[in-house]
């Protein structure tokens, strides 16, 4: 399987940030669960990325 590279990485997390951020503009009350899910993905792809590497 290849390796993510870092623009592909970024032109995914661009899209992201996007969609959430719309989400977010159109119901307020749900920032508190994005940014849980969020948090939760980037603490699980460093453990993933420490114990990898």
């Amino acid at each position: 399987m290849p390796a993510i590279t870092f623009p592909t990485l970024g032109l995914w997390m661009g899209i992201i940030s996007l969609v959430f951020g719309i989400i977010v503009m159109i119901f307020p009350k749900i920032l508190n669960y994005i940014v849980g899910v969020y948090l939760i993905i980037i603490g699980i792809m460093a453990l993933i990325g420490y114990f990898n590497g």
